[in-house]
């Protein structure tokens, strides 16, 4: 079971998810998408939050509003972490999160620290968090086809890519090559290059006499 959540929609049509235990965790760690930012409150155990950023944008995107918006439902769904006020959440790149062998189930490192970034919450506002409920979706997709299907879309959309930027490059090329016979032709147009019949008339020479200098 996956829970799903809107943010305030002033904000854009951004999806909050977790899951619904520990077990629903580690098919999140597995089968997450770049676009995903994984929220966890610092030294407490709760509940594994995330957030779909739109397609181009990156954890820098992530505006105040919205980021405090996954840092209240983190709040609230961490046992210890709802009771305490000041106290951090921890933030990063779902493609940051790193899982080796002998970690408990649900358990996670990272790949880079540098990657992790830290928000302060004061306290539980009940106004945001009854916000997000009231939104609450809950679900048991089949992540992993959700995420093989985004991996084909990804797919399609490189080679679109590839073709256009080939088809780019050839038409560039045939300009170019159209550029350069146009100078050609303009270069063996120049008055000095050229003989008249007049010209040939002032030399005195005869039709075989020309015919001769061909040969």
């Amino acid at each position: 079971m996956v829970y799903y959540f809107k943010a305030r929609p002033e904000l854009g049509d951004y999806t909050i998810y977790m899951g619904l235990d520990k077990f629903e965790n580690e098919d999140l760690i597995k089968y997450g998408w770049p676009e995903d930012i994984w929220f966890h409150v610092d030294k407490l155990s709760s509940a594994h939050v995330y957030l779909r950023l739109h397609k181009g944008q990156s954890i820098e995107s992530i505006t105040p509003e919205l980021l405090e918006d996954c840092a209240q439902l983190v709040k609230a769904n961490s046992i210890q972490g709802n009771k305490l006020n000041n106290l951090d959440v921890v933030y990063t790149p779902w493609f940051n999160l790193r899982k080796t062998q002998g970690m408990d189930v649900g358990q996670v490192g990272f790949h880079n620290p540098k990657l992790v970034k830290t928000t302060r919450v004061e306290k539980r506002i009940n106004e945001i968090v009854n916000r997000l409920n009231k939104t609450k979706v809950e679900r048991t997709p089949d992540l992993k086809a959700e995420r093989e299907v985004y991996n084909a879309a990804e797919r399609a959309e490189k080679k679109a890519h590839t073709r256009e930027k080939k088809r780019h490059e050839e038409m560039e090329r045939l300009e170019k090559e159209r550029q350069a016979e146009v100078r050609s032709y303009k270069g063996l147009m120049v008055p000095k290059k050229m003989t008249s019949n007049k010209d040939i008339a002032a030399k005195g020479k005869t039709l075989a006499e020309l015919e001769e200098d061909f040969m």
